[in-house]
Parts: structure tokens; C-alpha cells; sequence
């Protein structure tokens, strides 16, 4: 079974042909199976949220339906724009995706749906999607459909509780600061009053954070209700499909190296495979993260960004505008001209956030056979009109930084023009 995959799509206009296409279209219909991850809400005459994935990103149902120009057929917006438009912005974008006929995990009306495995039948075989999302916002989290009530729409979420550790000292400066401020009353009120449970032995808060004692740094634990019922889709897709896909959608990183993704992303993803994934494809931080082969199946910790048209958003509710001190009489482009510090700054104008890596892959017998990436370009410092499309890159820098990051994790490259194979041994 043959597979492509790239990651975050961030797409805002209609996808046209344009100088460059052909050679990624080309390159992505390699795959039987092609991926790719949908950043946006696909929905009309919605409210906004109060909150966004950090921009309110939507588009409407044509611009969709013109990424079949790339002849896609999998995806997930399991992500932490997915209710930028609020539940029915969500339930508009489910209805859009399954009409244009993509396959999608991920997000749901309810817990159940979001969960489930779904599933690709092909000639060659038939392949399982499994998506989940660290990053969301409030009340995005799918719930769970009762006897009494409906579930709630939302995302297949994976929950990480973070505990900062510190030593004996400043636990009890902590203490002293909680005293003087008062700003664990509320919390301790709730606690009194039964509306919520007092925090395990050794933890203590600070406002929402928690700390314990120990070694300094940070901890992060995945919640276990999330992993197990994650286990048991891909259990049952492991039963039901030849291949098993499992995407992840995270932010998280490794201190201040956003190139390295947090220690649990790589717990859990060893974790899926060993229950019987077959490959983890990751996007979410706009940026290339290492390549690993885990029990010769790979875990693609982030593809980068495929298409990033962030600053091409037609529509902006007031908060957004807010934001910056202006109002919806001012227009977009000095809305977007006081977001980038008159465009100095901003995904599009970072060089590590427009470029990236397509993937293609073969697998057989459950294994590995192959696997070669090429270098993209997303037109920094083009115009306008044209950033945020991605190209074949013009040399193999992008590659060979790609192949120096992932060197950590025991992996090695043959790069050719524009081209790097993986070193099987």
C-alpha cells in the first residue's frame, strides 16, 4: 500500500493552477492513500467564538471542494480552530467535509463519532484514520451521548495535565504568595463546597498551575480515560483494515526547542504503534519536526505547513479587531498590518514556518519498505497574491535540515536532487 501525506492547510482562497503545482501534484499521487491536515472551518453566516485557534480562520464550502486539485482523500480538522465559528461552524464544516467526499476522523457530534476509526476502501487495501488534538479551546472536547442526553459536538481530544517541578524553597515562597494574594480563595471555596476535588498529596496550585517537589522542570502526564479509548480504536480498526493511520494534531514542545516535539507526543506515539498503528502522521506547530521509524513503522512528528493563507481571510469578527484597538470600520489588510507590526513579523514571514516536506511511503506486510521526502517552499517574500502555495524547493537545504533533526532519534537520509530517501537497515 502506497501512502502521501503533508501536513497543516491552512487555506482561506479558492486553489487555482498555479506555477509550481504540478510537480506537488504529481508527487502527492504517488499515495493510494493522500493526506493532508484540513486548518480551517469550512462554514457560512456563523457567529465567531470569543475565543480562536488564534486566528478566526473559515472559508466556504468552494474553496474545499477546489483541493480536489490535488487529488486528496483523507483528512482531519480535528484542531484547535475548529470552533473558531462556534458548534454549528462545526457541525457546518462536518457536513461540508463528508458532502466533497473526503474521509475524516476526528471530530463528531458526539464523543463516539469523534473517536471512531473511519475508514478508506480502496483496491489495494482497505486503511483506518484515527485523529485526535492536544491543542483546542474550551468546550471543544466532544462529550459523550447518554441514555438521558445527546453527546456534544467536538474534537477527539487527548488531554495532558502539566505539573511543574520545583524544590523545597519555592514551594514554600508559593505558599506565601498564594497567602498574601488570596489567589487559591476560589478554588479552596469549591473545594469546601463539594463542587470540586481537593489536588492529590504533594500537589499544590497556584491559580490554575500546578507544582510539586522535585527535580526542576516540568512533567506531563496523558490522561488515561483519552489513551484507552484512543487504544481501542485502533484496536478495532487494527481488526477491521489492512492499515492503520493515526494523526495527531499537538503544539507541544521540548522547553524552548519548538523544533522538538514534548516527551509525551513521543510516548504516545509509541504507545499507538505498539497497539497496532501503523503509521503516526503529526502536524500543529506551523514548523518541521525530527522523523522517526519506531518497530519499522513511521512517526512523522510534523510535516510543517503545506498551504498558509492565515493572513487571507476575507471576514474577521469584532474581537479579533479588538484585539489591536480598531474596529470592523478599519479593513482587513490594517487589521493583518497591526497583527504583523506592519507585516514584520508573523508565520508568513519566518522562513522555518514556510518550508516543509511532502512524504511519500510504502508499506507491506505491516512494515516499512520505503519511504522519500521532498523539499517545500511556501513563497516567502513573494507577493501577496501568491504566498502560502507550496512549490517544489529550488536546492536541498530544507532537506538537509530536516535530515540533521532527525538524526536524534537514529534516522538517516540518502539526499539526492530535491529527493531524500530513508535509510532502511
Amino acid at each position: 500500500m502506497k501512502f502521501t501525506a503533508v501536513g497543516d492547510t491552512s487555506i482561506q482562497r479558492v486553489l487555482t493552477a498555479y506555477d509550481g503545482i504540478e510537480k506537488v501534484r504529481e508527487f502527492l499521487n504517488l499515495g493510494d492513500v493522500r493526506f493532508f491536515n484540513l486548518e480551517t472551518t469550512v462554514n457560512k453566516d456563523c457567529y465567531a467564538n470569543f475565543y480562536s485557534g488564534g486566528t478566526w480562520l473559515r472559508c466556504e464550502k468552494k474553496v474545499l471542494e477546489s483541493t480536489k486539485l490535488l487529488n486528496f482523500n483523507m483528512t482531519t480538522f480535528a484542531n484547535n480552530h475548529c470552533l473558531d465559528f462556534g458548534h454549528e461552524g462545526l457541525l457546518q464544516t462536518l457536513k461540508n467535509v463528508d458532502d466533497i467526499g473526503y474521509i475524516h476522523a476526528g471530530i463528531g457530534r458526539n464523543l463516539r463519532e469523534a473517536a471512531a476509526p473511519k475508514y478508506l476502501d480502496l483496491p489495494e487495501g482497505r486503511v483506518a484514520l484515527i485523529a485526535c488534538t492536544t491543542s483546542f479551546a474550551p468546550g471543544a472536547l466532544a462529550g459523550e451521548q447518554s441514555r438521558l442526553l445527546p453527546g456534544r459536538p467536538g474534537v477527539n481530544g487527548l488531554r495532558i495535565k502539566t505539573t511543574l517541578m520545583v524544590d523545597d524553597a519555592d514551594i514554600a515562597n508559593l505558599k506565601r504568595i498564594a497567602e498574601k494574594t488570596g489567589v487559591n480563595i476560589k478554588y479552596e471555596a469549591m473545594v469546601k463546597s463539594g463542587y470540586t476535588h481537593p489536588l492529590p498529596e504533594g500537589i499544590f496550585a497556584l491559580g490554575d498551575t500546578h507544582f510539586a517537589v522535585g527535580k526542576p522542570g516540568l512533567t506531563t502526564e496523558i490522561n488515561k480515560a483519552d489513551m484507552a479509548r484512543i487504544e481501542k480504536a485502533i484496536e478495532e480498526a487494527a481488526f477491521f483494515a489492512d492499515y492503520v493511520l493515526v494523526s495527531l494534531h499537538s503544539h507541544d514542545r521540548q522547553f524552548e526547542n519548538d523544533a522538538l516535539p514534548a516527551k509525551y507526543i513521543e510516548d504516545f506515539a509509541h504507545r499507538c504503534i505498539d497497539c497496532g498503528a501503523h503509521a503516526i502522521i503529526g502536524h500543529g506547530p506551523h514548523l518541521l519536526r525530527p522523523f522517526e521509524l519506531y518497530k519499522e513503522r513511521p512517526i512523522f512528528y510534523s510535516l510543517g505547513d503545506f498551504l498558509l493563507q492565515l493572513e487571507n481571510c476575507e471576514l474577521a469578527p469584532e474581537d479579533f479587531y479588538a484585539q489591536f484597538n480598531l474596529t470592523s470600520d478599519s479593513s482587513m489588510y490594517a487589521l493583518f498590518k497591526a497583527r504583523t507590526r506592519d507585516f514584520t513579523c508573523g508565520l508568513q514571514r519566518q522562513s522555518v514556518m514556510m518550508e516543509s516536506v511532502a512524504s511519500s511511503f510504502e508499506m507491506k506486510d505491516g512494515k516499512l519498505k520505503s519511504l522519500t521526502f521532498i523539499p517545500l517552499e511556501l513563497g516567502l517574500g513573494m507577493r501577496h497574491s501568491k504566498i502560502g502555495l507550496p512549490r517544489l524547493a529550488k536546492d536541498n537545504a530544507i532537506l538537509e535540515r530536516y535530515a540533521e533533526m532527525s538524526k536524534a532519534y537514529g534516522t538517516e537520509f540518502e539526499i539526492g536532487d530535491r529527493c531524500a530517501k530513508l535509510i532502511l537497515r
